[in-house]
């Protein structure tokens, strides 16, 4: 199975809203990159991704799990991009800073590193296992 990570701004969703969500878990909408719907369309039920707080806090704070496969994003007039739903998995106990993984050389090639800007990215094995580690997982 594959790793991902996925962002969101706390203030627009945080961890915390996506643990409210519950078992069921809600849909991860308003992507609007075609790198980053391909890599929601390569999803698979089960897999599990790092959801990382952007542009405040700038750190991964836990793991959620693909929940509901690709489908289209009723808030995208265009018609051109969709949506997966994930559910909340657990917290890491040591939120993980986007300023930790850029001085580990360990990430040097990670897409959070390498391509920052993009919302929905995958996450090799390695990266996920130092991350876990360094979260106290």
């Amino acid at each position: 199975m594959a790793h991902w990570l996925i962002k969101s701004e706390p203030h627009k969703w945080s961890w915390d809203d996506q643990v409210k969500a519950g078992k069921a878990g809600t849909h991860w909408n308003g992507v609007r990159n075609h790198v980053a719907k391909q890599n929601l369309m390569a999803m698979t039920l089960g897999e599990q991704a790092f959801f990382y707080h952007s542009n405040e806090g700038k750190e991964i704070v836990g793991i959620v799990e693909v929940s509901k496969l690709y489908y289209p994003d009723p808030s995208d007039e265009s018609g051109k991009f969709g949506m997966c739903d994930f559910r909340a998995v657990k917290p890491l106990k040591t939120p993980v800073g986007l300023a930790t993984v850029k001085a580990d050389p360990r990430f040097a090639k990670m897409m959070l590193v390498a391509n920052s800007r993009l919302s929905v990215q995958p996450v090799t094995d390695e990266e996920w296992a130092l991350v876990c580690a360094i979260g106290g997982l």
